[in-house]
């Protein structure tokens, strides 16, 4: 196993995100929306599949639990949490539309929708994209480093620069506590 290779080609990733304006623009871009949005008493949905959900999850409970310090919670949700729900739609209509039927239940103007998606192309993550243009939710893509399909419909794009999942990942988990450590000092200063 080549364990300093893996750590280094981590580390490449990272200083290449630390190296694009864009990206750094783009993450304080998000950053700022998601306090907007709380301002505003909106909430904040996260969804992906397999790692990406984990990634969802996580940074949903970082915003709703606490990150730093203890403050009062900001509502944040994982869209997949509830198996009996997502079993069911996935059942009854596609996996493809587990994502938007949610949204189109609970979404209102001013919330926002984050979709986590190594590939950008995840088809049940788009659907809630278009889902969410209908109630005037913003949305942000993290994906990789092509964006896939959902380069063209998110509002704002995070594309991690490299086609390497695992890398990917692990910084998309990066950027998620990025966001929330600014999120938490801009709503609930010390």
């Amino acid at each position: 196993m080549e364990i300093k290779r893996i750590i280094s080609e981590s580390m490449a990733v990272k200083q290449s995100i630390i190296d694009s304006q864009e990206l750094i623009g783009n993450i304080e871009k998000v950053t700022a929306q998601m306090v907007e949005c709380y301002r505003n008493g909106g909430t904040v949905y996260f969804c992906g599949n397999g790692g990406s959900a984990a990634d969802a999850q996580h940074i949903a409970a970082e915003l709703s639990g606490r990150f730093y310090y203890d403050r009062p919670p900001l509502a944040a949700e994982a869209l997949h949490v509830n198996t009996s729900y997502l079993t069911a739609v996935a059942n009854d209509y596609s996996y493809d539309e587990i994502y938007a039927r949610y949204i189109r239940g609970v979404a209102k103007d001013g919330d926002m929708l984050v979709g986590i998606s190594t590939s950008g192309n995840s088809k049940n993550i788009i659907n809630a994209f278009v889902a969410a243009k209908e109630f005037g939710v913003k949305t942000v893509a993290l994906t990789g480093e092509s964006g896939g399909k959902m380069i063209d419909i998110a509002d704002v794009t995070i594309n991690v620069p490299s086609s390497d999942t695992p890398r990917i990942q692990e910084s998309h988990i990066m950027i998620g506590h990025i966001i929330c450590q600014y999120v938490e000092s801009e709503m609930y200063p010390q």
